[in-house]
């Protein structure tokens, strides 16, 4: 017996949300119904739990649907994108990200249930193994002048601790952001970032050269400044650094430079 479809709907607007999950809901190929009104809510709804689709609108404040589906293609395991949205102008970059279907409000339940065909067809049996975890903080919400825009992982350089926040620095600015620098640490670790002081969390394959200091200390060059390297820390730097070259994990300064 094939499984129920386990379901995330967004929309900003209550009266069309709530329409969408009463359709979802009324649908036999449908087990749970998540809802959530605005991106952020629905980012973390995601990574709480698994699952197989979201229902996205396109037009929402602070970040639109676009975006949100852009940040989700990133993911190590993302689910699968059908846009409900007003506008159908938005139909060729919808599809360029990936969506499964495009449905233009208002959604009758016909053209709803011939959205779920597709979703099936793309979805993976479940005879398949488990889906890997959602990689967690691959970018990083950051707010400005009231919009919230994201900073990839990828375009850090090194993160500086700063009381209860940290400042992200990458080759476009440095982003303030309230979360613990040890949270990161345990997020990032896995994708080459590696604690090189109490202050400083480090992006390994963006290390340029290492230098000294007039003190006699260690610093580590990036294209967006120097890193402090504690003593207790350089060993450990020095051997990521000979991983990362055997591996390959560097990128020439042109390609880092041209992002």
């Amino acid at each position: 017996m094939t499984r129920p479809l386990r379901v995330l709907a967004v929309d900003d607007v209550a009266p069309a949300l709530a329409e969408l999950v009463r359709l979802l809901r009324e649908s036999p190929e449908v087990g749970d119904v998540a809802r959530a009104g605005d991106p952020i809510t629905a980012l973390r709804l995601i990574q709480a739990g698994p699952l197989d689709v979201v229902f996205l609108d396109i037009s929402m404040p602070g970040m639109n649907g676009l975006e949100l589906a852009s940040l989700l293609a990133r993911m190590t395991d993302p689910p699968m994108i059908v846009f409900v949205t007003a506008y159908e102008e938005h139909a060729a970059s919808a599809y360029g990200i990936g969506a499964v279907d495009y449905l233009l409000k208002p959604v009758s339940a016909e053209r709803l249930a011939a959205a779920l065909t597709r979703v099936r067809r793309f979805s993976a049996p479940d005879t398949a193994p488990a889906p890997a975890p959602v990689d967690a903080l691959a970018a990083v919400p950051v707010e400005l002048a009231g919009r919230t825009r994201f900073v990839r992982r990828d375009d850090v350089r090194f993160v500086e601790a700063q009381g209860d926040y940290v400042r992200l620095h990458t080759p476009t600015g440095a982003h303030l952001v309230r979360i613990p620098i040890s949270r990161l640490e345990e997020h990032w670790q896995h994708a080459g970032f590696s604690r090189v002081h109490r202050s400083y969390l480090l992006a390994v394959p963006a290390v340029r050269e290492l230098r000294s200091d007039l003190s006699g200390g260690l610093l580590a060059h990036t294209d967006v400044g120097d890193v402090p390297v504690s003593r207790r820390h350089a060993r450990e730097l020095r051997e990521h650094l000979l991983e990362a070259a055997t591996r390959g994990a560097f990128e020439p300064p042109d390609r880092r430079a041209a992002r």
